[in-house]
């Protein structure tokens, strides 16, 4: 099969249907190699990204593979008439060995407990479950369809379920975040990641857009499904089934307690020997940390970040970043990634951006307004919003205690509650006013899209001094690299504390904690991943360590 890269394609050629653009591969395929569309078997899009790097010539740019239908020798003599002619290494015959899940090895006489089903968990459970191991996946929160209903009830009414909510149930926080799929790491894990959700009922486009995202009002029913193929392959799932004791004893692993709600809301507890249990609780459980410190498990703090939320209108992003192009149906909404580095030695940067999207209540504890954003699939929403932070660093927080970070985060998230006036309402300002130091007193264009309403005023009080000060100093910076970004009306919500985990749980080259033989720390909430892929990618990888553990023995 040849793989060909750098094929552009004018917007002129697209209307914006997948036909359209297949055909138009098709035909600039065939010209770069110079070859008849007939001689050419079904084309497949490997990626594809846009090129807005000149306004006035905004294309997309794809990577294609197609076979020949004189087959692997025609491949081979074409690529050989073509080096001949100009060094071209944007083609090339490619053969791929596809990455599988683990293979079946012998069952212990106790199975795993993969504790958390975020994508980290689902991930790692799932890879057990196909190795025969009957993993025990076990998720405090509620499944999707209750989750997303806990979730709809909180924006409504301000009635927050501590145990099932945007930080907490079946597909973790990913799944109220968009569910963008791109990453900056690189495995040859990540086309099976892909590839299983799109069997779970994600589009298909994922496998090829360089910004792939599946959306929030999808991502339900792909861990739902996803859940569906652990228990088909041998595994277990229990939701509303918290972790509330680790037994370990010299130095291993000896068994967990679970506590799992009954229909009457009355709890049950279980203690499971077992000698592996996967860590993939996520970074917004606090108990658990808590836990790990009670018993030992060796942590160290981190790098994180905290910031707000900002808002724009997606028109004036799409504008900003394709000119006249905005608004071709090819383009969609248009996506930033932003980030600076000031003078002070601090920086800023924009996270987890959501085109056309929403800023949501992420709150997890009672007393604490936390924001996130994410988009629905189609991403039509009136605004875009992501978050903007600045990182805080291990020797910016008190004292030694290694969750520090942890308190500092909760005691943001309690100043914002009071800002907003209570109920989970957030407080607000008018990025024109931030920058000035001045309390807002109402909003402009952007309407704010966050659920529970917020209260004009100061979002710097909530953050610490060196963060609101970072996040001032970097906006004009960010706004002459993306014009309108430090627009006076566009608007700072607050406050986002939740990016990322403020610790560390300390693992070894093996995958396994440094102190705790049996324990596999994975994902965000153990510090090893940065999002949807790369928490997956850790559960898998996990998942070959365990299954290599037991077959060496």
């Amino acid at each position: 099969m040849l793989e060909v890269s750098g094929i552009r394609i004018p917007l002129s050629a697209l209307d914006g249907t997948d036909a359209r653009e297949l055909a138009a591969c098709r035909r600039a395929l065939a010209r770069r190699l110079r070859v008849s569309e007939g001689d050419l078997g079904p084309v497949e899009r490997r990626r594809r990204s846009i090129d807005a790097r000149k306004r006035g010539d905004v294309q997309l740019t794809f990577t294609l593979r197609a076979e020949l239908a004189g087959g692997a020798g025609a491949e081979r003599a074409l690529l050989s008439r073509l080096s001949r002619r100009r060094a071209d290494k944007s083609v090339r015959v490619v053969e791929e060995t596809p990455y599988g899940f683990p293979a079946p090895v012998a069952h212990p006489a106790a199975r795993p407990v993969v504790v958390g089903a975020g994508c980290a968990g689902l991930f790692c459970a799932l890879s057990l479950a196909r190795a025969g191991l009957e993993p025990l996946l076990v998720e405090r929160g509620d499944d999707a369809a209750r989750r997303t209903e806990a979730v709809r009830r909180h924006d409504e009414t301000g009635e927050l379920d501590p145990e099932s909510n945007i930080q907490f149930g079946v597909g973790g926080a990913g799944t109220f975040s968009d569910g963008k799929l791109n990453t900056g790491t690189r495995s040859a894990a990540h086309r099976l990641i892909l590839e299983t959700f799109v069997a779970a009922g994600a589009g298909a486009d994922i496998l090829w857009d360089a910004k792939p995202h599946v959306g929030s009002d999808v991502l339900p029913s792909v861990v739902t499904e996803i859940v569906r193929q652990i228990e088909e392959a041998g595994g277990e799932v229990r939701c509303r089934c918290r972790m509330t004791d680790l037994e370990v004893a010299g130095g291993e692993v000896r068994s967990v307690t679970l506590v799992s709600a009954g229909a009457d809301g009355a709890g049950r507890e279980e203690r499971i020997h077992t000698s592996c249990v996967v860590l993939a609780c996520g970074h917004s459980a606090r108990d658990v940390f808590e836990l790990l410190r009670e018993r030992d498990v060796p942590m160290e703090r981190k790098t994180f970040a905290m910031g707000v939320r900002i808002e724009h209108l997606q028109t004036d992003i799409d504008r900003a970043l394709f000119g006249a192009a905005a608004g071709h149906p090819a383009l969609g909404a248009a996506p930033y990634k932003l980030s600076c580095h000031l003078p002070s030695g601090r920086s800023a940067f924009s996270f987890c951006m959501c085109p056309g999207g929403y800023v949501v209540s992420a709150a997890s504890e009672p007393g604490g307004v936390c924001t996130n954003g994410m988009s629905l699939s189609d991403r039509a929403g009136t605004n875009a919003n992501s978050g903007l932070l600045a990182n805080v660093f291990p020797e910016d927080l008190p004292g030694d205690d290694v969750l520090a970070g942890i308190a500092l985060q909760r005691a943001c998230e309690r100043a914002a509650f009071a800002a907003g006036g209570g109920g989970f309402v957030a407080p607000a300002q008018l990025v024109g006013d931030f920058l000035a130091d001045t309390p807002s007193s109402a909003g402009g264009r952007v309407t704010p899209t966050y659920p529970r309403g917020v209260t004009w005023g100061e979002v710097g009080p909530c953050l610490p001094g060196y963060v609101t000060e970072t996040l001032r100093a970097a906006i004009p910076m960010l706004g002459r690299r993306l014009r309108g970004f430090d627009a006076a009306d566009a608007v700072l919500t607050g406050v986002e504390t939740r990016s990322s985990s403020p610790v560390r749980v300390t693992r070894g080259d093996d995958g396994q904690s440094v102190g705790v033989r049996g324990l596999w720390p994975v994902g965000e909430g153990a510090g090893y991943a940065g999002g949807i892929m790369s928490a997956a990618t850790d559960g898998i990888l996990a998942a070959e360590k365990i299954v290599t553990s037991l077959s060496s023995r």
